[in-house]
């Protein structure tokens, strides 16, 4: 296997910064709980194996108390969800990332624009019901 030392990187700093306060994140525990090997842990955090399954990274997230989509991208994978939201409204959703992209819009500006889009949604009445 290949390997990606920085997401391997990246998620023994996050493990072992949560074991300096909870000896449940030691290697063997955390991988027991993520649902795999020690061996198997130990040489994705050592950059010697490819990062696990999509479900094993969510779980690592979850644990770690991180956002999933963080250690997705480490781990060059995307969330499995989003190309169907993309199929469900592909030229709208194409022209927004390609706007975003086009405009270099950088990770704080995307909060901003996801949090107003998220507090019109709220105060917008359900299609139908104006």
């Amino acid at each position: 296997m290949a390997g990606n030392p920085a997401f391997g990187k990246r998620v023994r700093d996050l493990r072992e910064a949560k074991k300096a306060t909870d000896p449940s994140f030691s290697l063997r525990q955390f991988a027991q709980a993520v649902g795999i090997s020690a061996t198997f842990m130990s040489k994705v955090e050592n950059g010697e194996f490819d990062p696990p399954a999509f479900d094993k990274i969510k779980r690592m997230a979850v644990l770690l108390e991180v956002d999933s989509d963080e250690l997705l991208a480490l781990a060059g994978k995307i969330d499995p969800e989003l190309p169907q939201i993309i199929r469900e409204q592909p030229k709208a959703m194409a022209d927004f990332l390609r706007t975003a992209r086009d405009l270099n819009l950088g990770s704080n500006e995307i909060t901003a624009l996801t949090r107003l889009i998220r507090e019109y949604g709220i105060k917008t009445p359900p299609e139908g019901q104006e």
